[in-house]
């Protein structure tokens, strides 16, 4: 399988192809969470206790048994390694073993999204990723005598990060020992032989102790072999696959903007099309910030009035047009229809250009105007405010906001745009240190139960308010980066409903409850969504089999294209 990755620190396509086997996964069609590594798994009432059942007889890549012995040196040694582990975040898990294929996590709280948690692409790995045969010659407390002149040999500092450059991560770096120490053993279909970092090449080879087979009783995985060419910059990626040189991709390629260039080269390049449902429902969402720390800013943007206006006075249909090529629809930020808890009303209000209805709007929230025709605020000076932004996520964000600072000045409020470093947005949102900023529909599929931060200001990230997200997780502020702010009735309301999603374990009763969020989200028009996200796609070469025709895409819970099962992907010769 050849594919490719983008510079040094590309180890999302690395877990998205080759390393999706945690306790358990979420199914090619997004419909439940099934047992993968373990073989079964139950839950309690209260959803406080989580019970696993591990397959007798699993192996490592290098043949040693993976037993729950594996599990609990995870959980000793390095959860509650205070060196290697400094936060175990809130409602941390306890760990007990109930024999050498048992084991139970148990909460102090009702934790009833666990599960959805642990299937996802991004989290979960921790049971599964540290074979204490190999690792525990690297850790103090099991080679007190010998770990430090084994740090020296390794020039690394202390027995610390020694551990972490063997089967860990160093924090605040892109390394990851799956993806840099060939020697570190793994329960992967393809176990890594050429490393990361290593020249222009990675490369994984099958796992002769890979767990699964086929129906048929034959192991997989099918492909001997995963090859991903490392470029330095997306446009060879692009080349690569125009050529016939990649098998199947759609990370760092797959743009609309490429589509057309792809399609004229079908045949030439002799693949096809895959489509991919983004679970992102909106290219670009304003947020003004409801807890800015401009005293006066703050009065206008919860004027929901204010913000009726300027979604009016957007001309989605210019945008479509001008920056996503034709594709999409008007919408604001609301799941898409592909959701069972899709919301017609919060996705279509105030989505029509509609310059009469903007200004009404406006003169009901703040009617007087200078000399040049721009609004007055409730201080008597121009409405005026800064809109944060960055090209690291999606150069067209520039672009797109550009056209509704000049929409918006139509209808007499004044904005500007600012593009900065991606870290330096994100530190200031999450310090509630900007007045607003735009960022991409999130959570738009089955994810919106985990991540409902555009729905309900739970979220510091999501920036609906980072100060009520803090009060959601934290009222009294101890060690917060932003100061907590008691949040309106309504909003408490939503957060009360989403506590109660969160400590129940029916997956029904999750989306009843999701479903009374998403109303309120509607009546409260926190933030202002432009844009329905187009489908996406991937190309596959003609001859490269068992790829769906259709799959989902998350950066969380469905890591494209491995729910899929790229194990049984095969090369037709």
């Amino acid at each position: 399988w050849r594919t490719g990755l983008l510079g040094g620190a590309d180890s999302a396509w690395l877990i998205r192809t080759i390393a999706y086997e945690h306790l358990v996964r979420v199914d090619p069609e997004w419909k439940e969470i099934i047992p993968n590594v373990a073989e079964s798994f139950a839950v309690n009432a209260d959803a406080t206790e989580y019970t696993f059942k591990l397959r007798e007889g699993h192996r490592w890549s290098d043949g040693q048994p993976y037993t729950v012995d594996d599990v609990m040196f995870w959980y000793e040694d390095v959860h509650l390694n205070k060196d290697l582990t400094p936060n175990r975040g809130v409602n941390p898990p306890t760990v007990e073993r109930v024999d050498q294929t048992t084991f139970k996590v148990k909460f102090a709280k009702p934790n009833g999204l666990f599960l959805q948690v642990m299937a996802g692409g991004f989290n979960g790995s921790e049971y599964v990723r540290y074979p204490q045969h190999y690792l525990q010659q690297f850790h103090v407390k099991h080679n007190p005598d010998g770990v430090e002149r084994l740090a020296r040999e390794a020039n690394a500092d202390g027995w610390v990060r020694l551990f972490q450059t063997k089967g860990g991560a160093i924090p605040g770096t892109p390394y990851d020992a799956r993806w840099q120490n060939k020697d570190l053993p793994t329960l992967h279909a393809w176990m890594l032989t050429t490393p990361y970092g290593e020249g222009t090449r990675v490369v994984a080879e099958r796992n002769p102790f890979y767990f699964k087979v086929d129906a048929a009783g034959n192991q997989l995985p099918y492909l001997d072999r995963v090859a991903y060419d490392v470029a330095q910059d997306k446009e060879v990626l692009v080349l690569k696959a125009l050529n016939g040189e990649i098998d199947m991709m759609d990370r760092h390629i797959g743009t609309l903007q490429n589509k057309a260039a792809f399609a004229d080269n079908q045949q030439k390049g002799q693949y096809r099309f895959f489509e991919i449902v983004p679970s992102e429902m909106n290219n670009m969402v304003v947020f003004l910030n409801l807890t800015t720390k401009n005293p006066v800013l703050r009065e206008i943007f919860r004027n929901k009035d204010f913000r009726i206006g300027l979604s009016h006075a957007i001309n989605r249909q210019e945008l479509l047009d001008v920056v996503y090529v034709g594709q999409g629809e008007p919408w604001q930020a609301a799941p898409r229809r592909e959701t069972p808890f899709f919301n017609e009303r919060l996705a279509k209000q105030y989505t029509e250009h509609d310059v009469r209805k903007a200004n009404e709007a406006l003169d009901r929230a703040f009617p007087r105007k200078d000399g040049d025709g721009f609004r007055l605020g409730p201080d008597g000076k121009r409405i005026s405010f800064v809109v944060e932004t960055t090209t690291a996520i999606d150069p067209t964000w520039v672009d797109a906001m550009n056209l509704v600072r000049d929409q918006w000045r139509r209808v007499g409020v004044e904005a500007q745009v600012k593009s900065e470093d991606r870290s330096l947005l994100i530190t200031r949102t999450g310090a509630n240190e900007h007045d607003a900023y735009v960022w991409k529909g999130d959570a738009g599929l089955k994810d919106a139960i985990q991540d409902p931060a555009r729905y309900v200001p739970i979220d510091q990230g999501g920036s609906i308010a980072p100060a009520w997200a803090v009060w959601f997780h934290n009222p009294t502020g101890a060690g917060a980066r932003a100061q907590p702010e008691e949040p309106p009735a309504e909003t408490k309301r939503q957060m009360d409903l989403y506590r109660e999603v969160q400590a129940t374990f029916d997956e029904a009763r999750q989306i009843a409850l999701l479903k009374q969020i998403l109303e309120i989200a509607a009546d409260q028009f926190y933030c202002i969504g432009t844009t329905l996200m187009a489908n996406s796609y991937g190309i596959v070469r003609n001859n490269f089999r068992n790829v769906p025709a259709t799959m989902f895409g998350s950066g969380g819970p469905y890591i494209n294209p491995a729910p899929t099962n790229p194990s049984q992907y095969f090369i037709d010769q």
